[in-house]
């Protein structure tokens, strides 16, 4: 434990859902001191504890990350005197995060109406495929559906090919990202109105808010960006290169940097007007970035990445886990953290971002096991021993 202050210190946060999107944020908050209580249905615990390719001990990887300073409250929200309970912790709460189809709180008498007629201050968080209205709202919504509708999966891949995807569920961190920002907003507002409110977060409208011009540029021009691989269209040099023993990425696209650039490799491609200006650069984006790469792989990373610094031009590695664990800048910001988990051990994992000077984040507890927190939480809220047995029995928690 860290005796430093938390800028979400005593705001306590009531975790609905399962898997990423809703998860996500709640890992965010609680990365900033939230108290966050993850509840989950006895029994039938979030798919995210072994969820993934890779797992070790039936644990999945993910799950340590995303279920950190977290607590585990179980308890059944489709009986009555599971929701009562959770009336009671409405109570005690800053925030409420779900992140379930839109309507199933409605259904178990658990909507927005209700749960301010109990706690008028509590920001109320949404997290769905398609918004909370709406003609689609009562779509089931996964990230893959969300980053196709919000335009993102068209634009991943080779041109020639069928849209691709990236290797992680973007749409849904990207969702929980929002919702985060969302909830501080509206505790923001709180500090000024004295009132919560729900907070709507669809992930194919993240999607869309990342998709730049991309709408503009096909209303009022017609043109409908495609597929394009590893690089921008006409935005060169700005792409992956390969070297004798790997692969890094050059930027080098701005005129002044060009001109860096070209000297370093010992051409006078700067003065040639094929790729003298920006413009010219992305008519000839191809020939230029085989030019590029035949003096790449001539060169080991090392050398490619010391003479690019020495020349101020921006490189980088193209990095997997094994690097990354090995960088020493990642370790010198602690990017990477190890955490010790009961069953795992001491786990690597991504530290918390941003990084703030004066009340930073950290990381206070591993995820919790299904239930760890149940007595302790019940207990808090007036149950006494005898009435904890009696839920328990009935499946209540």
């Amino acid at each position: 434990m860290t005796d430093t202050k938390r800028p979400l210190d005593g705001l306590r946060v009531i975790e609905l859902g399962q898997l990423i999107a809703g998860p996500f944020c709640g890992q965010l908050l609680g990365d900033f001191g939230a108290e966050v209580i993850k509840v989950e249905a006895p029994g039938l615990p979030d798919p995210a504890r072994g969820w993934g390719a890779v797992k070790k001990d039936d644990i999945g990887l993910f799950w340590p990350i995303i279920g950190r300073n977290k607590k585990s409250l179980t308890l059944n929200l489709r009986v009555e005197e599971g929701q009562a309970i959770l009336r009671d912790l409405v109570k005690t709460a800053d925030v409420l995060v779900e992140n379930f189809r839109p309507g199933t709180l409605e259904r178990w008498g658990l909507g927005p109406d209700v749960l301010h007629e109990i706690n008028p201050r509590l920001v109320i968080a949404r997290v769905s495929g398609y918004g909370q209205t709406g003609p689609e709202s009562h779509k089931a919504g996964y990230a893959s559906v969300g980053e196709a509708k919000g335009g993102l999966r068209y634009l991943i891949g080779e041109p020639d090919r069928l849209p691709a995807r990236a290797g992680v569920s973007l749409g849904d961190t990207m969702t929980g990202t929002f919702a985060a920002l969302g909830t501080m907003m509206a505790l923001f507002a709180r500090e000024k109105s004295g009132k919560g409110q729900v907070v709507d977060a669809a992930i194919y409208e993240t999607v869309m808010a990342f998709m730049e011009s991309l709408i503009p540029e096909y209303a009022l021009m017609g043109h409908t960006r495609e597929r394009s691989g590893p690089i921008l269209p006409r935005i060169a040099p700005s792409g992956v290169y390969p070297c004798s023993d790997g692969l890094v990425i050059i930027g080098a696209n701005q005129d002044t940097l060009f001109r860096r650039l070209s000297a370093m490799c010992g051409t006078d491609w700067a003065d040639d007007p094929r790729y003298a200006t920006h413009d010219a650069r992305g008519e000839n984006q191809a020939e230029l970035d085989d030019m590029i790469s035949d003096w790449t792989r001539q060169h080991t990373m090392a050398h490619v990445l010391a003479t690019c610094e020495e020349n101020g031009v921006p490189c980088g590695p193209v990095n997997r886990a094994k690097e990354m664990l090995e960088d020493a800048h990642i370790a010198a910001r602690d990017a990477i953290i190890r955490v010790s988990h009961p069953v795992l051990g001491d786990v690597p994992m991504q530290g918390v971002f941003p990084k703030l000077t004066d009340t930073p984040g950290g990381v206070e507890a591993s995820s919790p096991g299904l239930g760890e927190h149940t007595d302790m939480i019940l207990t808090t809220l007036g149950y006494d021993s005898d009435q904890q047995a009696r839920l328990r029995e009935r499946g209540v928690v």
